[in-house]
């Protein structure tokens, strides 16, 4: 015998395993006797239509025991004209009695997926070609009798159902289709249990029952039609997802052709021919923007399909009825996987079916190093890129593009529609578990649910998911609260941030004077850091009630590599916080200025920023109290800090600008010059406005910014429930003052650092006011108390110059403030009383 060489199939068909021609006319011996004993009885006319066949025993004994049904194959006698199939005689001369006989027997082995003597194959279907998945297709002998033709034809779709379901059936049992697909399987070869009775029961009507007819057949098998139907509807839609039909395809890639000249090219450099583009092209379908590859239909994919199949059936009772089995039955392995994650915590997801997964490469580990809420954040994360505020990220890696023809996400990604307005609830119960047992808590493992508990169509199977959510809520914010002592931490972040009580920054100002005015570059941290400890040492403390700790180890010294306006206007280029205004193009070009002008002066700015400019304070936290104080919100307690620290500088630069000038040269009388007088009593109102402005800034911020949010956030934290109310509410604290205090608008930001650096170098120039002083009584002394010997034109210039651009500046910042506490920010209308009193300062 020649040797089989099988054909080469296409990459989707590798694992489709049926029969060929030759292997089905390679049947047990045993199968001719058993329909010539039936036929004997029929008369001597149809004796002619059956030959024997003689095979070795052990051939048909290892056929009969791997394949039983096989053994009611007909033997077929191949012809070159038939193409290996047998060759039946025409039924013409054969009586209607016997015609129905004949195919009653052919239907009772069509309906095992068996190909029969008068229905056969049609003349082009070849089964190593077909796909398996699509079912076998039959046809009547053209002899037959139409009034049996009729019923035959529509009977026979029976037959292509039942081999459809049946190659499903054992391609989808593989291990990589999941445990959905395999609960799926075993529910549909439960229910073929019954078709496979309803078979044996009609053999036997046909042995032993001599009223037994076609239209008995038709009788019986009609109602399992209908619930095949409705099973081959399900495998096919599951098969046509993952490979689209190849006329949908065609048109694609029609739209592609090139013009001969441009594929002749192609053909040269050996970027042409047929098979190059038909690989490109299943890369490109098989991959996402991302590089996900969408894989075989499983996990929540599977459910979403007979979900939507549910819906669109409601109104066929068998077919509503069905399909609940097939969703009960297939979701319970999603419910169990589901239901260990909201319970303990454990995610046993070998086949990455749930709409949860794990990212095993960031662990608990890296947070000794650098304690960001990474680990919160990616650890574990949804399939589908959505995030717990609702916002989607489908462009990260690892998240598939949708299905083109139904836009439904694959895989594990598909979240089915029961479970989409509970993913957040899911994905955070088993978070806030995994934290508590970072925390060293021993979680009570779930107890054996039943089939009610894991019916996903069924109340209590949500209901568990809300007892768990609110057991995990509670559970870590009492341990935040109270094991973690968040309260305390917060208060001794208000303490060394937003500087509550801080005489510790006064005793640090005065001792690090001189280590400050160094550039940043220069300026040791060490030296910074131990002059921070001591002043820390000599603080009081009396932000702490008695007992509580003061945490003061975990304040650290830190260098910024810009300045605080500079690295304010990044922020809100970025994140386009510009006001939102009519009347913001002003702040808009002062960002699109800023990034175009950034890179440069970054380098140019770097080596000048005092180390005064570039201090911030930072905060080691330790997990899982990194999940409230974040590397994001230490970030905005930075902001704020660096601000009020600018402003304490500013105001004790002023300050002892006005100690020097209650000495004797500022003090004293000189009646013989009054314009000399005069001169001297405008610095001192200049200097009264710029640190009048200061001051009123200031306690701005503290007493009616910072201090009436956080009383507002200490009244929140005590009423708290969850965590999500708890981070939203210590994010949204911290939002409230960034915005109150004038830092989250580009127009004002700018139009404050106009005005403060303007303060800051009137203040550097107090010895440039004092020596000139100094010079002018000298000269007047020398002179004999001549006026004319001191002219003062170059020092009014120079004076108007800081006056005039105080003016300019501050009437620009009061108007901002008058506008946006107007619109949008309601909390400016205090400052804008501070501020039109300065304004009266001037004019009176």
């Amino acid at each position: 015998m020649d040797p089989f060489t099988p054909k080469k199939r296409s990459t989707s068909r590798k694992n489709k395993l049926t029969l060929s021609a030759k292997q089905y006319s390679k049947i047990a011996g045993t199968i001719a006797s058993v329909r010539r004993s039936r036929l004997g009885d029929l008369g001597e006319d149809a004796e002619h239509i059956f030959r024997e066949s003689d095979e070795p025993s052990f051939i048909a004994e290892r056929s009969f025991v791997s394949a039983p049904l096989n053994s009611r194959v007909p033997v077929q006698q191949t012809s070159a004209k038939g193409k290996g199939k047998a060759k039946a005689e025409s039924l013409d001369k054969v009586p209607l009695e016997v015609q129905e006989a004949l195919i009653l027997e052919d239907l009772l082995f069509v309906l095992m997926g068996i190909e029969g003597t008068y229905i056969t194959y049609p003349l082009d279907y070849s089964l190593e070609d077909e796909n398996p998945l699509h079912g076998v297709r039959f046809v009547a002998a053209p002899s037959l009798d139409p009034s049996l033709r009729d019923l035959v034809e529509r009977i026979l779709p029976l037959a292509t159902f039942y081999t459809a379901i049946s190659s499903f059936i054992q391609i989808r049992s593989h291990l990589d289709y999941g445990l959905v697909n395999h609960s799926l399987c075993a529910a549909i070869r439960d229910m073929l249990k019954d078709y496979h009775t309803l078979l044996s029961q009609l053999e036997h009507a046909f042995a032993s029952s001599p009223t037994f007819s076609l239209q008995k057949l038709w009788f019986y098998v009609h109602p399992t039609l209908h619930t095949l139907s409705l099973i081959y509807g399900l495998t096919t839609e599951l098969v046509e997802v993952e490979d689209p039909p190849e006329s949908e395809s065609s048109e694609g890639s029609s739209s592609d052709e090139l013009d001969p000249e441009e594929q002749a090219r192609n053909e040269a450099l050996g970027l042409g021919g047929a098979k190059l583009k038909a690989v490109l092209t299943e890369i490109k379908g098989g991959l996402g923007e991302s590089g996900a590859v969408a894989g075989p239909a499983k996990g929540g994919e599977v459910l979403a399909i007979l979900h939507e199949r549910l819906q669109r059936m409601s109104g066929d009772p068998s077919a509503l009825a069905l399909y609940r089995a097939l969703v009960r039955a297939a979701g319970r392995p999603y419910a169990e996987m589901l239901v260990a994650w909201t319970r303990s915590g454990k995610l046993d997801d070998p086949y990455e079916e749930l709409c949860v997964k794990e990212s095993r490469s960031i662990n608990k580990g890296d947070l000794d190093v650098d304690y960001t809420d990474e680990y919160w954040e990616r650890r574990y994360t949804l399939r589908d890129g959505s995030t717990i505020s609702g916002g989607s990220k489908r462009h990260l890696a690892g998240v598939p593009l949708p299905r083109t023809p139904s836009g439904r996400l694959p895989g594990g990604a598909c979240i089915p529609p029961l479970l989409e307005s509970w993913k957040s609830k899911v994905l955070l119960s088993g978070k806030y578990l995994n934290v508590l047992q970072e925390c060293g808590k021993e979680i009570k493992r779930p107890a054996v649910l039943n089939d009610d508990d894991l019916a996903m169509e069924g109340d209590k199977f949500y209901k568990s998911i809300e007892d768990a959510y609110s057991f995990a809520n509670r559970t870590l914010v009492n341990v935040l609260m109270h094991d973690q002592q968040l309260i305390p931490r917060l208060r001794s972040l208000k303490h060394y941030f937003f500087l509550s009580q801080s005489a510790f920054l006064t005793n640090f100002l005065d001792a690090a004077h001189t280590e400050l005015r160094k550039p940043s570059r220069h300026a040791s941290r060490d030296k910074l850091q131990s002059l921070l400890d001591v002043a820390l040492n000599l603080d009081g403390s009396t932000f702490a009630a008695e007992g509580e700790p003061t945490f003061k180890e975990d304040v650290k010294v830190d260098m910024g590599t810009s300045g605080l306006y500079e690295w304010l206007l990044k922020i809100v280029s970025v994140n386009g916080v510009i006001g939102g205004d009519e009347n913001g193009d002003m702040g808009v070009e002062m960002v699109n200025e800023d990034a175009k002008k950034s890179k440069d002066k970054d380098e140019k700015d770097k080596s000048k920023l005092l180390a005064i400019d570039a201090f911030v304070l930072d905060y080691k936290v330790k997990f899982p109290l990194s999940l409230v104080i974040s590397r994001k919100t230490i970030v905005r307690y930075q902001l704020l800090f660096r601000f009020l620290l600018h402003l304490r500088h500013v105001e004790q630069a002023l300050l002892a600008m006005w100690t020097e000038h209650t000495t004797a040269p500022w003090r004293g009388r000189v009646p013989a010059h009054p314009e000399f007088e005069r001169w001297r009593r405008h610095v001192f109102l200049l200097r009264a406005r710029m640190l009048a402005f200061v001051q009123q800034i200031l306690a701005f911020a503290t007493a009616q910014v910072l201090e009436p949010n956080w009383r507002r956030l200490e009244a929140t934290l005590a009423r708290v429930g969850t965590v999500d109310e708890l981070l939203r509410a210590h994010v949204d604290f911290l939002d409230t003052c960034l915005k109150e205090c004038m830092l989250t608008s580009a127009k004002l930001i700018r139009a404050y650092e106009r005005l403060i650096t303007t303060c800051m170098t009137f203040a550097l120039y107090n010895a440039s006011f004092t020596k000139t002083v100094n010079q002018a009584l000298g000269t007047l002394e020398a002179a004999g108390g001549d006026a004319s010997s001191v002219p003062m034109e170059k020092r009014w210039d120079f004076l108007t110059k800081f006056d005039k651009n105080f003016d300019h500046w501050f009437n620009t910042h009061l108007d901002c403030v008058q506008y946006y506490a107007s619109s949008e920010n309601g909390a400016l209308l205090p400052l804008v009383t501070r501020l039109t009193s300065i304004k009266a300062m001037k004019t009176s």
